[in-house]
């Protein structure tokens, strides 16, 4: 079997004490079974040199980062700028990444989405059903709707889904799994009057 070669990195400023750390935990239970994980945690001072080997030891990332005003955090915006010179190099090409985003209410899918493009320009491959955004929104909903719509909310449990996605690209295998949703009533009436 191949040897799977994660780096986790959080983009977070709160890095390892804030909620965006909580699913990258989870992130690493999952897959630590299955992959060597090693951690970088942006919000510490590392050396660019440092950064750039634990790069070209990956086969693939797990990112994480948190919503600020409709963007990711400082941390993982200034990792891409240092990490510009490195675009379509050895260091990204063809890997693939899991993202996870988390929000208070609002932005976290853009973010995702955007993050995404960036990855995928630097050469990161994007698998299937591969990012997800967890809001405090979401967890107070989950909490209160036992209805057929909340099976459209993004849930903890679905890092499970993005980690095992990521595991098969490392591997070279499409053996995809995806998370619980509504494919039935998504045009149904929800709002009352």
């Amino acid at each position: 079997m191949t040897e799977i070669n994660l780096l986790l990195i959080n983009g977070s400023p709160h890095g390892s004490s804030g909620n965006t750390s909580v699913l990258l935990d989870l992130a690493v239970e999952k897959v630590s079974s299955q992959a060597s994980i090693t951690r970088l945690d942006l919000s510490e001072e590392i050396e660019i040199a440092k950064i750039e080997i634990l790069l070209q030891r990956a086969s693939g990332f797990i990112l994480g980062t948190g919503t600020y005003w409709d963007s990711w955090g400082s941390p993982l915006q200034k990792f891409f700028e240092d990490m510009t010179s490195t675009e379509g190099s050895k260091l990204w090409l063809g890997k693939p990444a899991a993202v996870i985003v988390t929000m208070h209410s609002v932005g976290g899918k853009g973010v995702l989405s955007r993050l995404q493009g960036v990855l995928n320009t630097f050469g990161v491959l994007i698998p299937p059903m591969s990012g997800l955004v967890y809001s405090a929104a979401n967890q107070l909903a989950l909490k209160q709707d036992d209805t057929k719509l909340a099976e459209d909310f993004w849930r903890p449990q679905d890092v499970e889904v993005i980690c095992h996605n990521l595991v098969q690209a490392c591997l070279g295998k499409n053996n995809w799994i995806t998370w619980p949703f509504d494919g039935t009533s998504f045009d149904e009436m929800w709002l009352e009057r």
